[in-house]
C-alpha cells in the first residue's frame, strides 16, 4: 500500500486511490458530531448559494457553514461541534459548506472512494481503509481556507498513516503540541466568540467516535456523507 500526503483543492483534485480528506479545524469533526447527533446524512457544498438552493429545494434541512470561521448569513448553525451538540438533529439532512473541508470533498474526482479525516475518528477511518487493501490511499490536509499548512491537519495526516503502517501514536503528545500550536490559539482568545475553547476538545478528542464518513452520491444527485 502507498500511502501520499498532499494539500489544499489542488491535492484533492489530483488526489488517487482510497482519498482522505481532512480538516480537523472544523469541518469533519463537525460532520461526526451532526452524526451523533442523529443526522440522517450530510451534503459537503462548496459554494455558499448552491447549499441554501439545496436547503430549500428539500425538507427537514439544517444549513451549517463558515467563512474565515465566523456562520455564513443565512445559516442555521455555524461550523462548531459545540453549536451541533446543542442542537437536535435527528432525522435532520444537513447541509453544510466550509472554508477548506467542504472544497476538498467535491474536488476529489479522480479518487476510487473519498473518506472524510479528523481525529475524532481517525483510528476508525485507518481501520476500514486497511480493511479494503487499497493499492494507495492518498491523504489530503486541507489546512486554513485551503491554502495554509496547519499543524492539527498535518498531525492528523501523520497520525493516520502511522496507523496505517501498525505504529501506535503517542495521543496525549499530539494533543499537548496542539494546545501549544499558533494554530488553535483562536480558540483561546476570548475575542474570537466564533470560535469557543470547547472546540478544541471537542476536535481533539481523539478516536472518540467508530465510525467512518464516505462520500457518495444520493438519490438527488448530491455529493453525501453517510456513515459506512
Amino acid at each position: 500500500m502507498e500511502i501520499i500526503k498532499t494539500d489544499f483543492v489542488e491535492g484533492a483534485r489530483e488526489a488517487q486511490g482510497i482519498v482522505v480528506i481532512i480538516d480537523v479545524f472544523r469541518a469533519f469533526s463537525v460532520a461526526c458530531y451532526c452524526f451523533s447527533q442523529g443526522a440522517k446524512s450530510v451534503i459537503p457544498v462548496a459554494k455558499v448559494q448552491s447549499a441554501l438552493e439545496i436547503a430549500g429545494q428539500r425538507e427537514n434541512t439544517v444549513l451549517i457553514g463558515e467563512r474565515k470561521g465566523i456562520r455564513l448569513a443565512g445559516f442555521d448553525l455555524g461550523n462548531s461541534p459545540s453549536e451541533v451538540l446543542a442542537s437536535d438533529l435527528r432525522d435532520k439532512t444537513i447541509v453544510h459548506s466550509t472554508h477548506a473541508g467542504t472544497q476538498g470533498i467535491v474536488s476529489a474526482c479522480a479518487a476510487d472512494q473519498v473518506l472524510t479525516g479528523a481525529l475524532v475518528n481517525a483510528a476508525a477511518t485507518a481501520r476500514y481503509i486497511l480493511q479494503q487493501q487499497p493499492q494507495q490511499v492518498t491523504l489530503v490536509s486541507m489546512g486554513l481556507e485551503a491554502k495554509y499548512q496547519t499543524d492539527e491537519d498535518s498531525l492528523c495526516a501523520d497520525y493516520i498513516e502511522a496507523l496505517l503502517l501498525g505504529r501506535q501514536p503517542d495521543k496525549t503528545q499530539l494533543v499537548n503540541h496542539l494546545l501549544q500550536s499558533p494554530c488553535s490559539q483562536r480558540f483561546f482568545d476570548p475575542q474570537r466568540k466564533e470560535s469557543p475553547e470547547a472546540d478544541f476538545y471537542h476536535c481533539t478528542d481523539i478516536d472518540c467516535f467508530d465510525f467512518v464518513l464516505a462520500a457518495t452520491r444520493d438519490q438527488s444527485g448530491d455529493l453525501s456523507l453517510a456513515k459506512v
